[in-house]
């Protein structure tokens, strides 16, 4: 099997002190493609080791499985003046700096752009925050809950089943989304290195990616000035369009196109619907559309959910079974691509790997270092450095 160095990313350097999930899911996704990821944390550990029950060791919960893989531990005390010290050396062999320590606390610390670039002037230097520096909320504190409210996520169900209620998406989506842009703007910070060979300051704030990543459709009519209709993009919030009830379950199935529902309903021998003045032509059914989803949920309880999804495969529409959470490790196709592959971890024992997802024709698979115990390469890393604490 290759190594890193042979990886997309070998041979680049990244010094990681990111915590919780925002950094750590953007650097997870470097280490995938075979950066030398070094995470810094406290002797303590990053607070998100303990999120998830852990299998056998205290620091090495479920999170930090997926989160920590095809990293390195360093175990760095930076209130000592001896571990800022060998942090410094650390930053004179990296390509990259990651974190998110706020501004006013990081330059107290002595890392700061301007202080880490004096080590090494060629830094690629990635500051992930909550909100962009140049805003009224600079300073403050950011976490998914905070940004999911602030970016309207927590209204966009409200939207659709009509309950006032706002609640959040059941995931850390406004970490992870922001970490996507997080490992985006590295590789580009890398890209602009090799073509310039300068490197930069670059700030990721979670409040703008996520905003940025949530508007793309649903900008919608706010798109123009003035705006020719409402914000939310109304297909994904018509309340009939939706995962549809089966004799057994639920489907999803898409319809895109006018000429599409058309064609389902005529092949469905429902053709008759086509007549009423509801669905009497393009310009009617769109404006009718809730209706019309409402009509085909109403054909579809009619058969089961593997009835559907043959019939829509011999009919050339995209449908699948909407998963049960539980189902989805078992599903065929993430079985047949060996998706979630089972380890063996030499502390924690019997574990499930999610493989990276991307395919490089240029770099064969390889097997990823799995997540590190606190501090487990502390000295590996030091002696790199040519530093003994013994």
């Amino acid at each position: 099997m290759p190594t890193a160095a042979n990886s997309v990313l070998g041979g680049i350097r990244i010094v990681d002190l990111t915590s919780v999930i925002f950094g750590p899911y953007a650097t997870m996704m470097l280490a995938d493609l075979g950066a030398d990821v070094i995470k810094i944390e406290p002797p303590t550990g990053d607070t998100f080791r303990m999120s998830g029950k852990p299998a056998k060791t205290k620091g090495m919960g479920a999170c930090h499985m997926t989160l920590g893989r095809g990293k390195r531990s360093v175990a760095l005390d930076l209130k000592q003046a001896a571990d800022k010290e060998i942090l410094r050396k650390l930053l004179g062999t990296a390509d990259v700096f990651i974190h998110n320590i706020r501004a006013d606390a990081i330059e107290r610390l002595g890392f700061d752009y301007e202080s880490v670039k004096a080590i090494k002037p060629d830094i690629i230097y990635v500051h992930c925050v909550g909100f962009g520096s140049d805003g009224p909320y600079a300073e403050l504190q950011a976490y998914d809950d905070v940004i999911q409210g602030l970016t309207g996520c927590t209204d966009m169900i409200c939207k659709v089943d009509g309950n006032p209620a706002p609640r959040f998406l059941p995931m850390a989506a406004a970490d992870k989304v922001a970490g996507l842009y997080g490992a985006q703007a590295v590789q580009a910070g890398i890209i602009h290195k090799l073509r310039t060979g300068n490197g930069q300051h670059i700030e990721v704030p979670m409040f703008e990616t996520m905003t940025h990543f949530s508007y793309e459709e649903h900008l919608f009519g706010a798109t123009f000035v003035p705006p020719n209709g409402p914000i939310l993009y109304t297909r994904q919030i018509d309340p009939e369009r939706q995962p549809y009830k089966t004799l057994d379950g639920y489907l999803c199935i898409v319809l895109y196109t006018d000429d599409k529902q058309v064609e389902f309903f005529h092949r469905t021998g429902n053709g008759h619907y086509m007549s009423e003045p509801r669905f009497a032509d393009r310009v009617a059914r769109f404006k009718n559309l809730s209706q019309l989803f409402a009509v085909m949920g109403e054909i579809i309880a009619t058969q089961t959910t593997a009835y559907w999804v043959d019939w829509c495969r011999t009919n050339s529409i995209p449908a699948m079974p909407a998963h049960r959470v539980e189902e989805v490790m078992s599903d065929p196709h993430l079985v047949a691509t060996g998706f979630f592959r089972q380890r063996e971890h030499p502390t924690e024992g019997t574990f499930i790997e999610m493989q990276p997802p991307l395919r490089f024709s240029g770099s064969a698979p390889r097997d990823l270092r799995m997540a590190p115990q606190i501090g487990e390469h502390t000295e590996e890393v030091l002696a790199e450095l040519g530093i003994s604490r013994r």
